[in-house]
């Protein structure tokens, strides 16, 4: 699954070594081929609620899909939906359909198929690259560098070491300490327990995957950053309610990507998330942005330029106590 190479950007800290391969590549998105165009995936991680992470499902059907094209071509877009829940107990089969293939677009229909009923399908777009007059892009936000900012790990420390900490914070956040994710976020403003409110259903935090991926093969990053993608949707849209309702469970509906210029999904990336609408049902959509060029020795450089990694949108459906 080789297409044109992502960057050889040193933002973010440079490589790790390659012995430390990103388990997002190496397990989570490491399809095994059983006929021409069908694939089996299995399971790394399991959220505490013992479905299926959307993010997975994406991430493995997009690899299935990228597996059908030429290596010429590369991810333009993907368009999904949900249909059941996904069991854990189980692998996932996934059905591969070339529905098209152009000269300069190809598409591919991917069904993901547990107890012989489909429980997600998707439509992924690919495209050759090809050069445009018509550029531009929203400016990056100013934000702290992630250098700057705690982990997961280390807030999660920080919270649990305050000796006034409710025990309803305390129990969860060593039930989240004890994931293994495999993926790094370090949030730009992370809250303060003792003074939580009501905020804007917006926020923006720096992701990246745990490990080495490399500059070979921009599909599977985009295969990693469709993984990523599902993890901090449904949290932003409850930002405005977190004193006035509480919410028993939250699924994804549906999920669309656009993908705009290489990246690598190894070095950070900006998501910057806002929630415009709930009622029914919700609706969240992310910017993503990297930055290109070569890190000068501080923040806000010239030689820094904001890079549109791509941008997504979900809708999704939540359940209330």
């Amino acid at each position: 699954m080789s297409s044109s190479q992502a960057p050889e950007d040193q933002q973010g800290g440079g490589d790790p070594p390659g012995d430390l391969r990103s388990v997002l590549v190496t397990s989570v998105l490491n399809l095994e081929p059983l006929d021409e165009d069908l694939f089996r995936g299995r399971h790394y991680w399991v959220p505490t609620t013992q479905r299926l992470f959307g993010g997975q499902i994406v991430g493995q059907a997009l690899v299935a899909a990228a597996k059908s094209v030429s290596e010429d071509v590369h991810v333009h877009s993907l368009h999904c939906y949900f249909v059941r829940t996904g069991d854990p107990k189980v692998p996932v089969l996934y059905q591969v359909e070339r529905t098209r293939t152009g000269t300069s677009f190809s598409v591919r229909s991917v069904k993901a198929v547990q107890h012989g009923k489909p429980i997600f399908i998707c439509q992924a777009s690919f495209q050759q690259a090809q050069p445009s007059p018509l550029q531009h892009q929203f400016p990056m936000p100013a934000v702290p560098p992630p250098e700057e900012l705690l982990d997961h790990e280390a807030l999660i420390d920080q919270y649990l070491r305050d000796p006034n900490l409710q025990e309803m914070y305390r129990v969860g956040l060593n039930r989240i300490a004890a994931k293994e994710v495999p993926i790094e976020i370090k949030l730009v403003n992370p809250p303060i327990l003792s003074q939580l409110q009501s905020k804007e259903p917006k926020q923006m935090f720096w992701v990246r995957a745990r490990g080495h991926i490399g500059e070979g093969d921009m599909k599977m990053h985009c295969c990693v950053a469709a993984y990523i993608s599902d993890y901090a949707f449904l949290g932003t849209a409850l930002l405005p309610h977190q004193w006035q309702c509480n919410v028993h469970f939250m699924v994804s509906l549906d999920h669309s990507m656009w993908f705009h210029n290489p990246f690598r999904a190894d070095h950070w990336m900006l998501y910057e998330c806002e929630s415009p609408w709930a009622g029914e049902y919700g609706a969240t959509r992310t910017r993503v942005l990297t930055l290109g060029g070569r890190k000068p020795a501080f923040w806000g450089d010239a030689a820094l330029r904001p890079q549109p990694v791509g941008h997504c949108t979900c809708h999704f459906l939540s359940c209330l106590l």
